[in-house]
């Protein structure tokens, strides 16, 4: 997919290639890799190219009877999951900005209602929390103590807010949250705040990524919004199967 950057496809290869591959036709791959993480233990991605890539645990694949050489479509896959037990987390879709795209943010000039927060901000970030439900802070996971967060103002008042932190430990990819306060949504703040971070991202050496789940018709509008291309979906073992759990 060389509509991205290599940073964002080798990620996705290291974490879905390396190891054992036993089944591939070109479009549905299995690969068994002995270091993933117990939260990994099960990873599915389906790219917009019409691939679908899975990696599991050595464990996890004695449990479901999988070999190298048997024939296997993806649907077979599914079903020996659902055989043996195994629920997955619910799909995530994951967007980043192609490489025409980052340039055309890097060209941009911030605009003057929207800067970069820091501990300074801690009152008007917490006036901005209690503005919000639960349910929405929880959703976005925007916090002011992560690697870089950055804020758009009405007469003053913090209504937007977004914030980074590192994806993995040794990859170039900062993960994404964004929140608007429910009555100054539809007015643009999302848009310039995540394009405003993603810029200053890339100027750090980072990759922006965008995810939110399937059902989000707002978020999936806003990441289309703000330049950034779908990659694919992406779902993990659901943090409560215990199938294949160290003992």
């Amino acid at each position: 997919m060389h509509l991205f950057s290599q940073t964002i496809t080798d990620n996705w290869k290291s974490q879905f290639l390396n190891g054992d591959v036993i089944y591939s036709n070109g479009i549905f791959t299995v690969t068994i890799n002995p270091d993933l993480s117990e939260d990994s233990r099960v990873m599915v991605l389906e790219t917009t190219d019409g691939r679908v890539l899975a990696v599991l645990t050595p464990e996890m694949a004695d449990k479901l009877d999988l070999s190298k050489g048997q024939e296997l479509s993806e649907l077979d896959f599914r079903q020996k999951l659902n055989e043996g037990g195994v629920t997955l987390h619910g799909a995530d879709y994951l967007f980043y900005f192609s490489k025409t795209e980052k340039n055309v943010l890097l060209q941009e000039n911030q605009e003057g209602t929207l800067r970069q927060l820091t501990e300074q901000d801690d009152l008007i970030f917490s006036e901005f929390e209690s503005s919000a439900s639960e349910q929405d802070l929880d959703d976005a996971y925007v916090e002011l103590d992560h690697w870089a967060v950055f804020g758009s103002f009405e007469q003053n008042r913090l209504v937007c807010a977004a914030s980074m932190y590192p994806w993995e430990e040794d990859v170039q990819i900062a993960d994404l949250g964004v929140l608007t306060l429910t009555s100054f949504r539809g007015k643009g703040h999302a848009r310039k705040v995540v394009r405003s971070i993603c810029k200053y991202a890339f100027e750090q050496g980072y990759e922006p990524q965008y995810r939110c789940q399937l059902d989000n018709e707002a978020s999936m509008f806003l990441a289309k919004a703000a330049g950034l291309t779908l990659f694919g979906k992406w779902d993990v073992i659901s943090p409560d199967c215990t199938v294949g759990e160290s003992q």
